[in-house]
């Protein structure tokens, strides 16, 4: 278990990341307590806590989104803390504000760091960039990342074989201007910092992979400012890849999974290939309703090994000849982009 001051903590987010979270809280000894919507009440992610609360009706700004209501939801249950997973919730200040006034823990940025580095909860929709885990001594972890977008929703982020040169001299001041824990940027054509996001975004786990590494240990280590303990950096970080499947259901149309998606638990063991580890996070059982109301993301795949090309490679054989899941999916576009890193941009030669 990870030394913390809190026992029990409160998810705020859905899908796929907020299971990622939740089996990391079991894993790691604490509590956890998801969130829900009406018309999410037997979501896998509900099913997977130890507790759930009702947040209010499917509009996400009427539920997921509510400040007032996840606060309300933590006071109910009585938990210490306030995880927010995705950077919607986790780069707004007004609900880091809202949970520290209700005296309970945030685990995330402190409300003046987000308004002073901007906090829109937006994840970073630049080409390049970089992971990283920041406390006072400086930046650790720090994972290039390249990343394929498809009309602006993000779908495939990768290492690039030889990263992606000096970092922007505004990332290096994170530590000073009071960052701390997880970071995901975007950089500019130019090289200059573009964005700068809290939370559990999309890119998180390439971070994770490369560095063999849990993104939730790394948050609550960080939380409240406190002392994260010793850090131990990978001498050499593995190319790492990381997967969105989405379902293409059109806007508003709900659907049922009737196929089990990939879910292959962090540690499981499980190696599809020669020297690749791979992690995947289901978002939904089989006889889940997808709810019309929510972008529909199904399921994250990620992989580690020796080259991306491999990682690539390892992914595609994960989403590859999947059951019919009951509805359509982005998986044939995305084993694309894969198989475009695994064949041209990082020819693995070994």
């Amino acid at each position: 278990m990870v030394q913390t001051a809190v026992e029990s903590v409160l998810v705020a987010g859905r899908g796929p990341m907020a299971c990622a979270v939740i089996r990391a809280c079991s894993r790691l000894g604490l509590k956890s307590v998801a969130v829900c919507s009406e018309s999410e009440r037997d979501a896998r992610h509900v099913r997977m806590a130890d507790e759930s609360v009702l947040l209010g009706p499917a509009p996400a700004t009427e539920s997921y989104l509510d400040a007032r209501r996840i606060v309300e939801a933590a006071r109910r249950t009585r938990v210490d803390a306030v995880l927010p997973v995705p950077p919607a919730l986790a780069g707004d200040a007004r609900l880091a504000v809202a949970v520290t006034e209700a005296g309970l823990t945030w685990v995330g940025q402190d409300p003046e760091v987000l308004e002073r580095l901007g906090g829109d909860g937006v994840e970073p929709a630049s080409e390049q960039g970089f992971l990283a885990w920041v406390t006072a001594e400086g930046l650790h972890h720090v994972t290039p990342v390249l990343r394929d977008r498809a009309g602006g929703t993000p779908r495939v982020s990768w290492t690039p074989p030889a990263g992606l040169g000096p970092l922007p001299a505004a990332a290096r001041r994170l530590p000073e201007l009071g960052w701390r824990g997880l970071v995901t940027v975007g950089i500019d054509p130019g090289g200059e910092l573009a964005e700068v996001a809290a939370g559990f975004s999309l890119d998180m786990a390439v971070l994770e992979r490369a560095h063999n590494v849990d993104a939730v240990e790394l948050t609550l280590r960080s939380m409240a400012g406190g002392n994260p303990g010793p850090v131990v950096e990978t001498a050499v970080p593995r190319a790492a890849v990381a997967v969105q499947l989405r379902s293409t259901l059109p806007p508003g149309t709900a659907g049922r999974v009737t196929g089990r998606l990939p879910d292959v638990p962090a540690r499981s063991g499980r190696r599809p290939l020669l020297g690749a580890e791979v992690v995947a996070v289901s978002g939904y059982d089989p006889g889940d309703r997808l709810d019309g109301w929510y972008d529909a993301l199904l399921a994250t795949v990620s992989a580690a090994a020796p080259s991306a090309a491999r990682a690539a490679s390892a992914a595609t054989e994960v989403l590859t000849g999947l059951p019919d899941s009951g509805v359509p999916h982005d998986g044939e576009a995305v084993c694309g982009v894969l198989q475009r890193i695994a064949g041209s941009l990082v020819p693995d030669r070994s």
